[in-house]
């Protein structure tokens, strides 16, 4: 037996030596890290001109990552370090290539506010398009906010209005004999109407109609004031598109013809000479910065995509999830809830909705928020509808962008049975179920009578809670929010004339908007609290070091570190490895 117990010692004694060199390896990092933050500052030149890619779809926010590496550039990152730049001597100007994303008319407003903002602080933009593709005016409108707009030459300009439509499989499962069973509240709810009509349903052509004029209304508003130029004229301009570069230069919605690097040297030229730094680069290494000094702090709590219940942690430390985990979010309000450091709560919702039971677990964390003094603002993105309204409609403010999709208050549930469809290809399923709704759910068999009464049931229910909260959160009549709701979604300043928003304008408004409630000057600037935030190794170091002159430092040299092209290749290599674990899926009854 002592030779057993001599080798369990022995190992016991080097997994203790083995934790400890690592921790004290930890402590190497940290110093490596203040000490390159002393050395080198942000690491960025003397001179700037930011590089702004859109020409691929982007996301309104993401989910923080250990080492915040992401491959583009969302809204809010935009929104954020145009504000940064502006008040940064270095930053000369902004250069912007686009054209081909087919950006949401909200996108395109939020953009144009922002790059407006930086304008306004004497600096310049200056955008260039290979073409615009799209038909849609979200990438041009976009455009429109710079102080030159070239385009190479002989390329396609394609603006010409607002339109969309969707495919409709009823008559396909038909065919299989698949029955489609969806209860909807109430007759503008149309996203399974994929799955139960042949063609678009009057309700919904209505709501969409209005919805696009909206969209054509703004959008050759703003563009026509931002070129200087009568709406009647811009209209005139895109009704002959699509049409050429040349064209759209004659008619002055663009400047000036020419390639991407004739444009990028007038951006160099008119600098004095800086050096080009993509947005990302220029975030990563002046964020933590823009973190300190004594302003009054404000949690910034930002979700995007599907409401969904549990937590999104297990998808990994580096990767960005496109969804809202309702236990995520909730914990993150809790949080800013009962930090007295922080004085107001901004969220930034864009969602088309999801889980009924994520969404009100959200909204009860802000009603818990507001009822304990903190105020609470929610900015609205491209889309905040169904579930995306719901958390949203018991702030004391709401501001969207004239173009947000909103509102779409209802409700849908139900399923697909495909039991015959399998018997058409000779598979057949069998189930034992105990309990007279142990298979309610099955996607074999249709709901029976008393099932598919009882879904109904469930439907009214949902769908009468939902009225009495947007009734309760935006005190208005419960009669004329059942007027407004219906599952009907609207554009954001038709929303405003519901009373469903309060302010129109983007991430700034309900900044100005918190201010107000939270009793801050408005000339006042306060500091961004992002939450959640990540954890783990990088996040230990700078909460030991935060709000100390050599943690600004410190977290300076990790964004020097952190653009070291081996560092982001590895862990962008990390971010795309597979991630194994249970996925989620929402419950059958979704406010979406």
């Amino acid at each position: 037996m002592v030779p057993f117990w001599r080798w369990l010692r022995s190992i016991a004694v080097g997994t203790l030596n083995g934790i400890l060199k690592f921790a004290f390896f930890l402590v190497l990092v940290g110093i490596v890290l203040v000490i390159v933050g002393l050395i080198e500052g942000d690491g960025l030149p003397r001179k700037i001109v930011l590089n702004l890619d859109l020409r691929t779809p982007i996301k309104d926010s993401a989910s923080p990552s250990v080492l915040a590496i992401q491959r583009s550039p969302t809204v809010l990152d935009i929104v954020l370090g145009l504000d940064r730049a502006g008040r940064d001597a270095r930053v000369k100007g902004v250069f912007i290539r686009l054209g081909s994303a087919a950006l949401p008319i909200a996108q395109a407003e939020e953009l144009d506010a922002a790059l407006t903002r930086f304008r306004q602080s004497g600096k310049f933009v200056i955008a260039h398009s290979q073409g615009f593709l799209s038909q849609g005016l979200g990438d041009y409108l976009t455009a429109a906010s710079a102080n030159e707009i070239w385009m190479q030459p002989k390329s396609p300009f394609g603006p010409a209005g607002t339109g969309g439509g969707g495919v409709f499989v009823r008559g396909l499962l038909d065919k299989i004999q698949a029955v489609p069973q969806i209860a909807k509240r109430a007759e503008y709810k149309s996203a399974a109407d994929t799955l139960m009509e042949k063609q678009m349903t009057p309700p919904d052509r209505e709501q969409l109609t209005a919805l696009m004029q909206s969209w054509y209304d703004t959008g050759t508003g703003a563009i026509a004031a931002m070129r200087k130029l009568a709406a009647k004229a811009v209209v005139a301009t895109l009704q002959r598109s699509p049409q050429l570069a040349e064209d759209a230069q004659r008619a002055r919605l663009i400047d000036k013809t020419g390639y991407d690097d004739e444009a990028e040297g007038a951006a160099r030229k008119r600098s004095g000479g800086a050096e080009l730094v993509s947005i990302m680069d220029y975030v990563r290494a002046t964020d933590s910065a823009s973190q300190s000094g004594g302003a009054p702090r404000v949690a910034l709590i930002a979700g995007s995509g599907d409401i969904v219940e549990g937590s999104a942690e297990h998808d990994g430390l580096l990767n960005n999830v496109n969804q809202i985990a309702g236990d995520d979010f909730a914990q993150a309000i809790r949080k800013a809830t009962k930090d007295s450091s922080i004085k107001a709560i901004l969220v930034r919702i864009d969602s088309p909705g999801g889980s009924v039971s994520a969404s009100d677990q959200i909204l009860d964390a802000l009603r818990k928020a507001r009822a304990a003094g903190k105020p609470v603002v929610v900015s609205m993105g491209a889309l905040a509808a169904s579930g995306g309204y719901y958390v949203s409609c018991d702030a004391n403010k709401i501001v969207a962008e004239p173009g947000t999709i909103t509102g779409s208050i209802g409700v849908l549930t139900g399923k697909v049975a495909i039991g015959k469809t399998l018997g058409l290809i000779g598979v057949t399923m069998d189930q034992v179920g105990i309990g007279k709704n142990a298979l309610f759910d099955s996607e074999v068999s249709p709901y029976t009578p008393d099932q598919w009464a009882n879904l109904n049931a469930q439907a009214d229910a949902i769908y009468a809670d939902f009225l009495q909260k947007v009734s309760k959160g935006r005190d208005l009549p419960l009669t004329t929010v059942q007027n407004i709701a219906k599952g009907r979604v609207w554009s954001g300043s038709d929303a405003r004339s519901k009373g469903l928003v309060d302010d129109l304008g983007g991430f700034w408004t309900a900044v100005a908007d918190l201010k107000i409630a939270a009793g801050i000057p408005a000339s006042q600037r306060v500091v961004f609290r992002r939450l959640p935030a990540s954890r783990g190794f990088v996040q230990t170091i700078l909460d030991a070091l935060d709000g100390t002159e050599a943690g600004v430092r410190a977290v300076e040299g990790l964004g020097v570190f952190t653009r070291i092209p081996v560092v982001r290749t590895v862990a962008e290599s990390l971010s795309q490895a597979p991630q194994y674990g249970v996925q989620m899926r929402a419950s059958n009854v979704l406010v979406q």
